[in-house]
Formats: structure tokens, sequence, C-alpha cells
């Protein structure tokens, strides 16, 4: 497969005519001042295409069900309430078609690539399905289906609150023992197995309110090779909750008590004190940052300035995918620190614009955060690669050294023309190529769903 592209930010730096090789999964070659090839696919300029590094899928089909106020004063807890009851509803086939319509619309948004962290595993009354697997096979249908690149995360969550509090209503579909979760791992794998060579699978130990300090050792010390993900400090409730359990704050206690690396990513970091920011960085681990869903529950605003300056590595992504838009991901977390901060250009480096920061900084962030070769342009890398548009009235005024402060602030993603994911080439002239088939699918299960409710 070839690519031709008038304009492409490679890993050091923008270059004009660049024709790219592949060998079905990899950039083979790479040559710069080129001319064009019959066959080849044109593009005006070429990216490397982000990673999504935290998703729920199923939450998409929720978008639009939640905005109203369920208590006297809203939260992030009373959100959680009414996911329980949705979720108790899900069947394996619709949990299919939500996941494939979801890693659709990444795609057509410009991710190549998603860490699903899926912890709906059983059946409604907390029953293991015949295939232990079941709902991860699901997953790994739905992105057989899209052809997006990913990451599994099964997710071990055995207890309903801090302090070891018993599951109860719509948790029963997500509990697990250790053992019964590493079972579950290996099953996992056999489905991930039948994807492209590209896919990978991690754990993820929900948080550490839904889990214990034993287990979650248990589970570290038997996990295979691959990422390890954790919700961490999303809420402030949260950090109350497990520091009167455990004694310290848990971005704090985790830094302790694990040996917390650059195979981890910390979700939701969001309350942290400098100190945990500086030492959370200093760790190596990526920050996984949802700034639509953080905004939407009211998480509050995470520790951006302090932590990139202490070199901390970031990435963004979708979460309860109530909005799937990767540059409104990245511009919602820059202006939640202007809002903060009541600043501007809050996240710039000396080095680097605003834009440029966000969306090469996520690049590689999120493909570490996936075990996932890629997040840039050179040969060797996985051909997860993304074509925009920049003649579109949001970016025709701006040059290269403009160009990724017009996609992040000003642009749509329709500005996306084409998306690889490792190769594969899933979305041409701003649409995916399975569209039609993943949506209609996606109605029908959204019909029968919405008749059980």
């Amino acid at each position: 497969m070839e690519i031709f592209a008038k304009n492409a930010l490679l890993s050091d730096g923008w270059a004009n005519d660049v024709r790219i090789e592949t060998d079905g999964t990899r950039i083979a070659t790479l040559r710069v001042g080129s001319k064009s090839a019959p066959g080849d696919t044109l593009v005006d300029t070429l990216l490397p295409a982000l990673s999504n590094l935290h998703s729920h899928s199923f939450q998409r089909a929720m978008a639009g069900m939640t905005e109203y106020r369920a208590s006297q004063r809203d939260s992030f807890w009373s959100w959680r309430e009414l996911m329980y009851r949705f979720v108790d509803r899900l069947t394996p086939e619709q949990i299919e078609a939500i996941a494939a319509l979801t890693f659709l619309e990444m795609q057509e948004a410009g991710y190549a690539a998603v860490a699903e962290f899926h912890y709906v595993h059983h059946q409604p009354d907390g029953r293991a399905y015949e295939d232990k697997a079941e709902l991860s096979a699901r997953i790994c249908a739905a992105a057989a289906q899209t052809g997006i690149g990913l990451t599994l995360l099964p997710v071990l969550y055995s207890y309903g609150g801090a302090g070891q509090t018993q599951l109860a209503g719509g948790q029963l579909r997500f509990g697990n023992t250790p053992e019964a979760y590493l079972a579950l791992i290996d099953a996992a794998r056999t489905h991930l197995s039948d994807l492209p060579g590209d896919a990978r699978l991690g754990i993820a130990p929900h948080s550490l309110r839904a889990t214990c300090p034993d287990e979650l050792a248990q589970v570290l010390a038997a996990r295979p090779e691959g990422p390890v993900h954790i919700h961490v400090a999303e809420q402030v409730k949260e950090v109350e909750d497990v520091s009167a359990w455990l004694g310290q704050r848990p971005v704090e206690w985790l830094l302790d008590h694990t040996e917390v690396g650059p195979d981890w990513c910390l979700i939701h970091a969001t309350h942290m004190t400098d100190a945990e920011t500086r030492a959370m960085a200093a760790s190596g681990a990526v920050a996984g940052l949802c700034p639509i869903t953080e905004a939407n529950l009211g998480d509050g605003a995470f520790n951006g300035a302090t932590y990139l300056e202490a070199g901390g590595a970031f990435g963004v992504g979708s979460d309860s995918n109530v909005r799937i838009s990767l540059t409104e991901e990245l511009r919602t977390l820059e202006y939640s620190q202007r809002l903060r901060d009541m600043g501007r250009n809050v996240l710039a480096s000396d080095a680097l614009s605003t834009g440029a920061t966000l969306y090469q900084g996520a690049a590689t962030g999120g493909a570490r955060a996936l075990a996932r070769d890629s997040g840039r342009i050179e040969t060797g890398a996985l051909a997860d690669l993304v074509a925009i548009n920049s003649a579109s009235p949001a970016l025709c005024a701006l040059g290269n050294d403009r160009l990724l402060d017009g996609l992040v602030f000003a642009a749509a993603d329709t500005a996306v023309t084409d998306l690889w994911s490792a190769g594969r080439h899933q979305v041409r002239g701003g649409r995916h190529i399975a569209r039609a088939t993943i949506e209609k699918s996606y109605r029908q299960a959204m019909a029968a769903l919405m008749a059980a409710l």
C-alpha cells in the first residue's frame, strides 16, 4: 500500500511531498521530496494518528439520557446509579453493536486505536456466561468489524466501594475474584488472537476502591505482559474514602505500594497534590485524561501545568463516549486549565505551541498507554496515520507552524479525510468503509434496547 502526502508531520518535523509504502501493517519506506505514482492514495496533510487510551464503549448508547437532575445535587455518584440500571438491560449482541459504532466514530474522528477498559463481564444476575469471556469476545468482534487497533483491558472489579464493601445491583455484572479474573484474562487472550497482530492485552484493576491491596498485589504478580490501567483520584469523595481506609491518598498509596512505571496508565488522576503530581510524572506512568467526560461528570480539572513542567506523559480518551471528538478532547483539556487559572496557553511549552504540545504529547503518550508502536511517522512504526484537509476553511490560512493549533482549536473532526489503523485504510473521504452496515446494526440494537427499558 502506498500513500502520497503533500505535507506530513514526520518524527523529525514537517516535510513536503512524502511518499510512504507500508508492508500492510508498518511503514516500510518513507521518501521525502518524492513524486506520486499511479495507484497511490493521495492526501493533503498526513499526521500520526492518536490512540484513544480510555473507553467504556457500551456507555455510548447512554449519550443524552442522563442530562437531567436525578437528585437535589446531581453528581458522578448519581450518574453512576443511572448507568447501573442501564447496563442491566444490555445483551451480548447489543454490546457488540454499540461497540462497533463507537469504534467507527472514533476512527472517523481520527483515532487509529482504542484501549477498551472493559468491565461488563457477566449476566445481569452476576452469573458467568458459558464462555466466561463472552463479552470480551464481543468487543473483539466489534474491533474486527471496524478494523480499529485494540488494546483490550479486562477489568478486575471485586468490591462495591472502599473498604471491601459488597457488590450490589448493577455491579454484579462486573465482579470477579482474582482467580476468576485471571481465568478471564486467559479466555480473553484466545479471542484476541483472532485479531490482527497489532492487538494487545493488558489488565485493569478498576480502582483502589473496587479492589484491595492483597488482591491487587496478587493480580499484578500474575499479570501477563502488557499495560496496566487503573482509575485513580477521579472524585473528591473517592480520595476521601480511600484515605480513610488505607491511610493515604490514592495516588500517594499507589506510588508507595506498587511498582508504577511507564507501562502504567493512571486514569483521571484529577485530584492530586503538587507533590503527587510531580511524583507521578517522575514514575513514567501516563496520565489518562478524558476531558469531555470529566467535564460532563463534573470531575474537576487535572493539574496539567505542574505535571507537564515535571516532564509527565499524557494521552486522551473518550471514556463514557458521550461525545466522540478527538479535537474537542484536546481543546477541552486546555480550556479546563484556562478556566481554572484564568490564563491562556497554559499547557504550551517553550518549544511548542499549545496545539502542538497537546497533539504531539497525546500521540506519544497514548501509544505508550496502549503498548502500541505508533504515535509517530517513521520507518518501522505501525502505520497508524490520519489525513486532514488543510484547505478546509478553518485551516486554509495557516502554515505548518500553526496547523496543529488550528486543528485543535478551530477545526471540526470533519477535517479528517482518511485514517489507517496499522495500515488498514478504514476511513476514506471522511467516512468509515463499513458505516452503512454497522450503523444499521446499531439502530436495530438500540430499538430493541429501548423497548426493554
